[in-house]
């Protein structure tokens, strides 16, 4: 390893480390009509659902309200991972370095949120890795248990019992 690297190895690792610790301070209260889904969570999920589930008929309301749902059942330490997930992708000093995406969700394009997934996808770092195939389950499993999403799939829903 050269010295330039080491020494970018080095900062990253630091603001990365300076920022988890930062994790904490969001605001813990969940946004207005949610139960655990936070007013910083909203923008970045907007962003990445038109993104992850593109050529579906979801919509970013039926989604949040699903995935709110289901983040209401996770054990209170997956929750506490899942948003330390979220804060890393909102919080400014993590989401430019991390993610690619310099300004708020809100004004990113569709191509700034793709290319954001694929770096996480193909990062050499697993932490990356992991927290790009934790956003799609998310997502995915968030709209595949709405029934609007069944029909699309040939899946007639559960049996009457």
């Amino acid at each position: 390893m050269q010295r330039r690297d080491l020494l970018r190895l080095s900062l990253g690792a630091s603001v990365f480390l300076g920022s988890v610790s930062l994790v904490g301070c969001s605001a813990q209260s969940p946004a207005d009509g949610y139960r655990v889904l936070r007013d910083d969570d909203l923008p970045v999920l907007k962003a990445l659902i038109p993104v992850v589930l593109a050529g579906t008929s979801a919509t970013a309301a039926v989604v949040l309200r699903s995935l709110d749902h289901t983040l209401a059942a996770l054990s209170p330490e997956m929750l506490k991972l899942t948003r330390q997930l979220f804060d890393v992708l909102s919080l400014p000093l993590t989401r430019g370095p991390l993610t690619g995406v310099w300004g708020a969700w809100e004004q990113a394009s569709a191509d700034q949120v793709t290319a954001f997934l694929q770096r996480w996808q193909d990062s050499s770092l697993n932490l990356l890795r992991m927290g790009h195939a934790s956003l799609l389950q998310l997502l995915l499993m968030a709209w595949y248990e709405c029934p609007q999403a069944w029909a699309a799939c040939g899946y007639p829903g559960p049996p009457n019992i």
